[in-house]
């Protein structure tokens, strides 16, 4: 039996279901599954399609609102996003308006998918005198973990990422989900399904699990004291 397994991406797992309705999918989005159009509901997804959907967009409203705290006088925050995700980037846009009107900031985003673009919006961010940065949880991002980590070491510019990768790789905050205990699922979805299970019949998996990772050798570099609280809620702490 064939099995296509999609990991951490919308797009590409909304080309698999249109690709074809009988081989079994699999996938890991950051988006809802249901509002996207990819299973009929998370109990009984229907058809040949299941997976693990994790809370990257949601969280971004949690990210914004904890940059505002760590960085107050700051009257601008820039949000990174990649349009090539378009149903995740939409989701995003509202959720930052929305967290915008609450707390009474202008939040600039930026949007990117290339490394390129990635180096225009810092230079943007910092021509519009952006006080911190928030980086979406878009699996691209991921992948460019070394280049945003530098390009915000080299303009000194606080930044809050999704994964704690980004922290060990000497970003200064992550908040998100917990990435291992996705992919962890996707391979018990996928065994079920190579043993005769239907994807109909196995329900999408929802990974909870959040962590807050900060690095204190970064903040002191930006000359930043992390607030005791939040100190205290964090999961890791790089010193």
């Amino acid at each position: 039996m064939a099995v296509i397994v999609v990991g951490a991406s919308t797009p590409g797992a909304l080309a698999a279901k249109a690709a074809t309705q009988t081989i079994p999918i699999v996938f890991f989005v950051g988006t809802d599954p249901v509002k996207v159009g990819l299973v009929a509901s998370l109990a009984h997804p229907d058809g040949n399609v299941t997976g693990v959907t994790a809370l990257n967009v949601e969280l971004i409203a949690k990210s914004l609102e904890l940059t505002h705290s760590l960085v107050p006088p700051a009257t601008t925050i820039a949000v990174l996003i990649n349009p090539s995700n378009a149903p995740q980037s939409a989701i995003e846009r509202g959720i930052i308006q929305d967290v915008g009107r609450v707390l009474g900031t202008h939040f600039l985003v930026l949007a990117a998918s290339s490394p390129d673009e990635i180096e225009t919006a810092f230079a943007t961010l910092v021509s519009e005198r952006a006080g911190a940065l928030v980086v979406s949880g878009e699996n691209f991002f991921l992948t460019q973990r070394d280049l945003l980590v530098g390009l915000a070491a080299r303009h000194a510019m606080p930044t809050v990422y999704a994964y704690r990768e980004f922290v060990l790789a000497g970003g200064l905050i992550s908040y998100g989900t917990h990435y291992v205990d996705a992919f962890h699922q996707i391979g018990v979805n996928t065994g079920r399904i190579l043993k005769g299970q239907k994807p109909a019949d196995l329900p999408v998996q929802q990974v909870t699990k959040i962590e807050l990772a900060i690095n204190l050798k970064t903040a002191k570099t930006l000359g930043l004291t992390i607030p005791l609280p939040l100190l205290g809620r964090a999961d890791e702490v790089i010193e």
